[in-house]
């Protein structure tokens, strides 16, 4: 009784979830068939973008500052229990640029960019422009949603920087201010760990959780119905079912670059 009541319940995020790949897949093979065509719409991809920039920067910075102050205490507290005030600056860098900056960067892109792309496709669904478009020929892919793909991708490596130099910063001033560090020894010790590769994990995971948020958002907004009520419901769904996507790829690509990359604070 239990195993044939619970089928049931999962039959539907199943579902959702390669719907969800389904349209990924969708919205790549429109990509790569508005690049090679040349019909690409720049025009809206700068617009999106900018917009982007606009509304996801200082809700960033906000929450990047006192996050690399909360930081910079707790690995300074527990660097002193250790023993090991020396690697404080290496532990805040490295915390930064493999998990604190990523996140986030993919917090603000679900909660802000990704819930705007949401409502915006929600809006246009129940106003039946996607039924018009699609009645002129017109491909909504490659016109609406691979342009808001491009522009979230370029928006969060670019938030993934100013996030990452702000928080380090922040880090850097409380170590030296309040708990006593010397700068030289905070640098070098950053210099000392910190690898080439880790800014390149810590793009590769920006630009994987601006495609998921994108996908999902374009997802769920053009799948709105109800009016206005169905909107809302989307941007709902799309905010939390980015938030739980973005965390379980954010384990998994910090597994695979341990596996094989090794390293702490993977």
């Amino acid at each position: 009784m239990a195993s044939s009541s619970v089928l049931p319940a999962l039959r539907r995020p199943i579902a959702e979830t390669l719907a969800t790949l389904d349209f990924g897949r969708r919205v790549f093979v429109a990509m790569g068939r508005s690049l090679s065509a040349r019909r690409f719409p720049l025009a809206e991809a700068v617009v999106q973008t900018w917009y982007a920039i606009r509304v996801c920067t200082l809700p960033a910075l906000a929450v990047s500052i006192p996050f690399g102050i909360i930081l910079a205490l707790q690995v300074g507290v527990l660097a002193q229990e250790v023993g090991a005030v020396a690697f404080t600056g290496a532990g805040n860098t490295l915390a930064v640029v493999r998990q604190a900056s990523p996140i986030i960067t993919a917090l603000m892109l679900s909660g802000v960019a990704g819930s705007a792309i949401c409502a915006d496709l929600g809006s246009r669904k129940i106003r039946e422009e996607i039924d018009a478009m699609e009645v002129m020929g017109i491909s909504v892919m490659e016109r609406l949603v691979v342009p808001r793909l491009i522009a979230i991708v370029v928006v969060a490596v670019f938030l993934n920087g100013i996030v990452m130099f702000f928080t380090i910063m922040t880090t850097l001033s409380i170590s030296v201010v309040l708990q006593d560090l010397p700068p030289g020894s905070y640098l070098a010790s950053v210099t000392t760990l910190a690898q080439v590769s880790d800014l390149w994990l810590s793009l590769t995971k920006a630009a994987v959780f601006a495609i998921i948020c994108a996908v999902v958002a374009s997802y769920k907004g053009l799948g709105a119905a109800r009016g206005p009520t169905g909107v809302g419901e989307a941007v709902t769904s799309a905010v939390v079912t980015n938030f739980v996507l973005l965390f379980a790829a954010n384990f998994a690509i910090s597994q695979i670059h341990s596996t094989f990359a090794g390293g702490p604070i993977g």
